[in-house]
């Protein structure tokens, strides 16, 4: 093939995902039309083909499903060994990746491409296992049936009443080098389940009345054969964009809609639409923008959106090259664009243009909507004058400046001052400017400077040549400049509105709340077109704004409720004066942006409230998903909390009440025969058991005061000897207990009540987890402007993994098949209460003096300040 020319040569990007794809591994996908059809035993059988001539084939993981013919393909072929995954008291057998990364065979075979792995391993997906291996160079064959294809998923479940559960995206079926297609007619796939080659026969027998009827299995033959299809259109667009070929190929139906202004531009549309949907094909619209023609397109824009198309601009000057620029690249077969009007007979339109010079396409010329009625007079909006008048006064003193130099200027220089003030005037206030310039420059030079003077004849030749040189360039020029500067505003404008789009985004990333998020949307709104308001759904409709009339709050209902811009510039309620841009998610629509702008705006700005919008969903769609979460996180606690609690009643306050009735019982029906001592350890058990159920309630009690705030620490000078003697006096098992509290250490500031609480809670932790009789020991030491108590145990000690969950309410450490009795709230009140003296609590286990070949033991610390 010769050498691409400069104007036709290799598309870039198609040459960088060329490069980009050495070293990486080859996917081929068997793709079938249903399951049954033969996929994986193509697969072995092409595999098989390439092992015989030398090739490393190695089967990373097929499925038989018990098929023997599928089972004997398979003989041959090295096998990988699956890794066995525990998963819910089952053991799974899974791909290995890590083997066959280790392995690196030339080819391995992976099966079932949309497999979900079980926990665990590396990857949530099998397609994403292909993916890894790609990138690590080692060529990948697989199968994969089209139901499976995320994008169709709700279609499949339409058609056959089952939704299918393992999906996967489409962007994988794009990562494919090579598909193939493995097909049968639905009889044929009817008959093999008859037979039981695909399914046991009970199984088949359902399965003939429900997914595999002749409907389902036609419908599922038409998708595969479509997703075939587009991706052999995708490579032949690549190939052709690679290989410099101009096209277009013949091998697919593909439509282009040209937008121009006009009153046809939505009627373009709708007609690529009709087009595109009987050639089953896809269609986008095409527009070059232009300053002035933005608003006027931008209905069109948006209908060839909602119609199901996709939309490109450009700011090329050269619409016609664009355009073909375009088709090309898209491979397009069929333009549709509308006849247009030129202003002058001579001047040739867009679509004559294509007639002459696109003939490798299939033309549709929309005839004009305003051809079958009078055309209305045209009525030029005033023209603004001032650039005119500034115009006309520079030239005006450039002519007196030039008249009073003319014996040292000469005659000649003064169309070149005069061309200079052409470009200026045009760059600065655009063509018209520039075109009158330049014919007031052709006037002024002619009539001041050029023999004869104060004429407008010239005699010398060479003076007629130059005065009309000057004319032709000064009015191309103007042109030119003034085209460069709309195109710079448009430029311009595009970039402002990038940068507010960034900073928007960042000012969105702070927003912590819906009356925040409110505010940033409604400034930035404000900034480009007037009065704004951000509306968000409440319930089954959108909150009333003040000052929406009626025609304002029909517009962002139906914006809201139908996903589409809605108001002034729209085709939809247009007679509004605000312009409505709908929220929306995957979700849904979550309210509406309502603008009230006092012109109709640009196209440029119109796409950056519509990228605001956008990200204004996506802050409010974060903001609620997070409110979410959080309440969730709430009530799972609550839940957990309540559990607990119940949990806890049912067995505190059973067991001593259980005992209570037991005893009194016993002493009620046997007093006159029990002996006294029986009597007394009776009376005994009631009371401690009493005491034990008042403990609890006290302490269910204390924890509803702290999380409802009402106890309130006082701050004192304390001296612990007492506080530590009263709190081991009221927990009789703790009587063995060492104390020892230095001279530096014998005060706190602290509330005493509080902090004997503490203490005791401590010491009964200490004896709860203790073993009978261990030592329990409470001292204190001073540690710079804080004294540190701590209460330490020989008992069974804390997991490390319960360390940071010892002060949580109702957590009750577990050793082996132990629980230790009791609510799980003595640690939770007693960091509550240190907290609210203003001190730490901390646990430490095991202990360091303890020895190794003993119980562990608990330290607990209270660190407090000192006085």
């Amino acid at each position: 093939m010769g050498s691409a020319s400069p104007e036709n040569r290799p598309d870039p990007d198609a040459l960088l995902a060329r490069a980009n794809s050495d070293g990486r591994g080859q996917l081929k996908i068997f793709l079938g039309a249903a399951p049954g059809v033969g996929k994986t035993w193509e697969m072995l059988a092409a595999a098989r083909r390439r092992f015989e001539t030398g090739t490393d084939v190695v089967a990373g993981l097929v499925e038989t499903h018990g098929r023997a013919e599928t089972a004997e393909q398979l003989a041959d072929l090295p096998v990988l060994p699956r890794r066995i995954v525990p998963y819910r008291g089952r053991l799974l057998e899974e791909f290995d990746l890590d083997s066959a990364l280790k392995r690196r065979p030339a080819l391995l075979l992976v099966d079932e491409l949309a497999h979900a792995n079980a926990p665990g391993l590396r990857h949530a997906k099998r397609w994403q296992d292909v993916a890894a291996l790609l990138e690590a160079g080692i060529n990948v064959w697989t199968t994969l049936n089209v139901q499976h294809l995320e994008s169709l998923n709700d279609q499949v479940a339409r058609i056959t009443g089952i939704r299918v559960a393992e999906t996967l995206p489409d962007t994988v079926l794009g990562l494919a080098d090579d598909i193939e297609l493995i097909d049968l007619p639905p009889e044929e796939l009817r008959t093999r389940l008859k037979q039981g080659l695909v399914y046991r026969p009970d199984v088949a027998r359902r399965a003939l009345g429900g997914f595999f009827r002749p409907g389902n299995l036609a419908a599922l033959r038409e998708m595969a054969l479509r997703r075939v299809a587009q991706h052999v259109d995708r490579d032949i667009a690549a190939y052709m964009r690679a290989q410099a070929i101009a096209g277009p190929w013949p091998a697919a139906e593909r439509v282009m809609a040209v937008v121009e202004a006009g009153e046809a531009a939505e009627q373009v549309v709708r007609h690529a639409s009709r087009l595109a949907e009987a050639l089953r094909a896809p269609f986008f619209a095409f527009h070059a923008e232009r300053a002035a023609t933005g608003m006027a397109v931008q209905p069109a824009l948006d209908l060839a959106i909602q119609l199901g198309g996709t939309v490109e601009t450009t700011t090329n000057a050269d619409v016609f090259a664009a355009l073909l620029d375009a088709a090309a690249r898209q491979n397009v077969a069929h333009i549709v664009i509308a006849r247009g009007r030129g202003r002058w007979r001579w001047r040739r339109g867009l679509a004559s243009r294509l007639a002459r010079g696109a003939r490798a396409y299939a033309l549709h010329v929309v005839p004009d909507p305003a051809a079958s009625r009078p055309a209305p007079p045209h009525r030029a909006p005033p023209p603004k004058l001032m650039p005119f008048g500034i115009s006309l006064g520079i030239m005006i003193v450039t002519t007196i400046g030039g008249f009073a130099l003319r014996g040292v200027l000469p005659a000649e220089a003064m169309g070149y001052v005069f061309t200079a003030i052409v470009v200026g005037m045009a760059s600065l206030y655009g063509r018209s400017v520039g075109i009158f310039a330049a014919l007031t420059g052709f006037v002024l030079w002619n009539f001041f400077f050029l023999p004869p003077i104060y004429t407008l004849s010239v005699t010398n030749p060479r003076d007629v040549t130059a005065l009309f040189a000057f004319l032709v360039v000064g009015v191309l020029t103007g042109s030119l400049a003034g085209r460069v500067r709309a195109e710079a505003e448009t430029a311009r404008t595009r970039i402002e509105a990038l940068r507010r789009i960034t900073l928007f985004g960042r000012a969105l990333a702070q927003v912590s709340d819906e009356a925040g998020l409110a505010a940033v949307v409604e400034a930035e709104a404000r900034a480009l077109a007037g009065e704004a308001v951000l509306l968000l759904a409440r319930g089954d409709g959108l909150p009333r704004a003040g000052g929406f009339d009626e025609a304002a709050v029909a517009a962002a209902e139906f914006a809201w409720r139908n996903r589409v811009a809605t108001g002034m510039g729209t085709t939809t309620l247009p007679a509004s004066a605000w312009r409505f841009q709908p929220l929306a998610t995957e979700a849904g629509a979550i309210g509406v942006l309502g603008v009230r702008p006092e012109t109709p705006p640009a196209e440029p700005v119109i796409q950056t409230l519509s990228a605001l919008a956008d990200q204004a969903a996506l802050a409010a769609e974060r903001l609620r998903l997070a409110t979410s979460a959080a309440e969730a996180r709430a009530h799972e606690s609550t839940q957990r909390l309540r559990t607990a609690l119940l949990s806890s009643l049912s067995h505190d306050l059973r067991t001593p009440l259980t005992a209570i009735r037991g005893a009194a019982e016993t002493l009620a029906e046997a007093d006159g025969e029990l002996p006294e001592a029986t009597r007394r350890d009776l009376l005994a058990s009631i009371v401690e058991d009493v005491g034990r159920m008042t403990r609890f309630l006290a302490n269910i009690t204390g924890m509803a005061r702290i999380e409802t705030g009402e106890i309130v620490a006082r701050h004192e000078k304390v001296d612990l000897a007492p506080v530590v003697e009263h709190a081991v006096a009221r927990v009789k098992e703790a009587f063995h207990t060492a104390v020892n509290i230095p001279e530096d250490a014998a005060t706190v500031r602290a509330d005493p009540a509080l902090l004997e609480q503490v203490l005791v809670n401590l010491l009964e932790n200490a004896v709860k987890y203790g073993p009978e009789g261990g030592a329990i020991s409470v001292f204190a030491r001073r540690a710079g402007d804080s004294v540190v108590l701590s209460v330490a145990d020989e008992g069974v000690g804390i997991p490390p993994e319960d360390l940071p969950h010892v002060f949580d309410s109702f957590f009750r450490v577990v050793r082996g098949d132990r629980v230790a009795p009791g609510t799980g709230l003595g640690l939770a009140i007693a960091r509550a209460f240190v907290e609210a003296m203003g001190g730490t609590i901390a646990a430490e286990s095991p202990r360091r003096d303890l020895p190794a070949d003993g119980l562990p033991g608990t330290i607990i610390r209270v660190e407090l300040p000192v006085p």
